[in-house]
C-alpha cells in the first residue's frame, strides 16, 4: 500500500503520518531525506527525532532513496515512512543536473507503479498553494514539486491532504 501525505509547513501532515505508521501494524523504519545547512535545519531534524519512537529505525538518505525503500517494504514487508519528498527535490534540484533529476523521478514513479509488499508513508510539503516565487529556483521547485505530486498522486493508493491538524482523505483506490 502506498499513502501520500500533502500539507503545508507545520500542517500536521508528518504527525498524522507517524500515527498511520505506528497503526499499520508492521515494523516502522523512518526515510529522512534532509540535509542539515544551518542551526534552524539541525533544530527541524532535532524536533522530528525527538517525536519518533526510538525502536523506529532511521536511514538518512538524502538522494538514493529507492534501494532503501525497496530493501525494506519489498524484501521485509515493513512500514516505510519517508519524509519529506519535497526535500528530495530540493536535493535534486541542487544538483544542478537537469538529466539526473529527471531520471531521478522517473526511476521513482516507476519503482512506485511496480506496488510495494509492506506499506509505503510518503510525506510531501503542498508548495503551490502560494504566491508564485521570484526567485527562478523557486519556480522550478514549485513546479517540479506540483508535477511530481501529481504523478505520485496518480499511483498512490490514498491521498491525504493535512491543514491545521486537520485531515481530509482525496483519494482512495478501490482494489
Amino acid at each position: 500500500m502506498i499513502s501520500f501525505i500533502l500539507g503545508g509547513a507545520r500542517s500536521g501532515k508528518s504527525g498524522l503520518a507517524e500515527k498511520m505508521a505506528s497503526e499499520s501494524g508492521l515494523p516502522v523504519h523512518y526515510l529522512a531525506t534532509a540535509q542539515v545547512w544551518d542551526d534552524e535545519m539541525a533544530g527541524r531534524v532535532k524536533h522530528h527525532k525527538s517525536r519518533r519512537p526510538t525502536e523506529w529505525p532511521t536511514t538518512e538518505e538524502p538522494l538514493d532513496i529507492i534501494p532503501v525503500i525497496k530493501a525494506l517494504v519489498c524484501d521485509q514487508k515493513t512500514c516505510v515512512l519517508l519524509d519529506c519528498l519535497t526535500l528530495w527535490m530540493t536535493n535534486l534540484l541542487l544538483l544542478d543536473d537537469d538529466q539526473a533529476l529527471a531520471e531521478r523521478q522517473q526511476a521513482f514513479l516507476d519503482f512506485l507503479c511496480q506496488g510495494v509488499d509492506g506499506h509505503l508513508i510518503l510525506v510531501s510539503n503542498e508548495v503551490g498553494q502560494g504566491i508564485v516565487p521570484t526567485n527562478k529556483l523557486a519556480r522550478r521547485f514549485v513546479d517540479e514539486s506540483g508535477r511530481l505530486h501529481q504523478r505520485i498522486a496518480e499511483i498512490a493508493d490514498e491521498v491525504i491532504f493535512v491543514t491545521a491538524g486537520i485531515s481530509q482523505v482525496l483519494k482512495v483506490k478501490n482494489n
